[in-house]
């Protein structure tokens, strides 16, 4: 059965389309959507057979997975996250919601099969309406993972209908919230008390907020 392509305003989500794709999410759908940097893939990160079948897709061993998940604010981030030093809370805050993935240690309300054996986690939280909103009605975070293995930015990444065209056959969900960006997000690990370290150059220029 292939997939609906839904198209949801990327400023003003209409809600009865948002409710929609939670409904899908709680049945352990997976869905493509739009973000503030490239469009990802995702599945309620609580439901075990979604998240293997994210990986399935992704071509990659979901006990090797390096899957990162969306949350809503700051708050929400703090259920996940064990021991955030002060000085990382205060370059969350000034840099989320934003085009960045921060590496922290994990706490134990994260599901194994996202944390496997690393005990740390990529935690997002976009400058996009729609995937806020989403996770804001599911009540829990969704995977989030670029819909290209590598992170290589190809002519599908930014544009919906090619994306369909690809996925639609894989996926439950492909969410039309007009063009995506072609950079990935900047990966900055915070693992470390002392020292943060940006893992990946992307969208979000940290040299502001340091």
């Amino acid at each position: 059965m292939k997939a609906e392509l839904l198209k949801i305003h990327p400023e003003n989500p209409e809600k009865r389309k948002i409710d929609k794709v939670i409904d899908v999410l709680r049945q352990g759908g997976v869905v493509i959507y739009p973000t503030d940097t490239v469009y990802g893939i995702g599945c309620d990160i609580y439901n075990k057979d979604a998240v293997e079948r994210v990986a399935r897709i992704k071509g990659v061993d979901s006990s090797k997975n390096n899957f990162s998940f969306i949350c809503n604010d700051l708050s929400h981030i703090s259920e996940y996250v064990k021991n955030l030093p002060t000085p990382t809370f205060k370059l969350m805050k000034k840099t989320l919601p934003g085009p960045y993935t921060f590496i922290l240690r994990s706490s134990s309300k994260v599901p194994k099969v996202i944390d496997s054996k690393k005990k740390t986690v990529g935690i997002r939280i976009p400058n996009h309406n729609i995937p806020c909103e989403i996770v804001k009605g599911l009540g829990n975070p969704i995977i989030t993972t670029s819909i290209h293995d590598d992170d290589e930015i190809i002519e599908y990444s930014t544009d919906p209908t090619l994306i369909y065209e690809k996925f639609s056959n894989l996926v439950d969900i492909i969410i039309d919230g007009g063009p995506g960006n072609n950079t990935a997000s900047t990966v900055v690990d915070c693992t470390d008390d002392y020292e943060v370290k940006i893992v990946r150059e992307g969208m979000g220029d940290l040299a502001p907020f340091m």
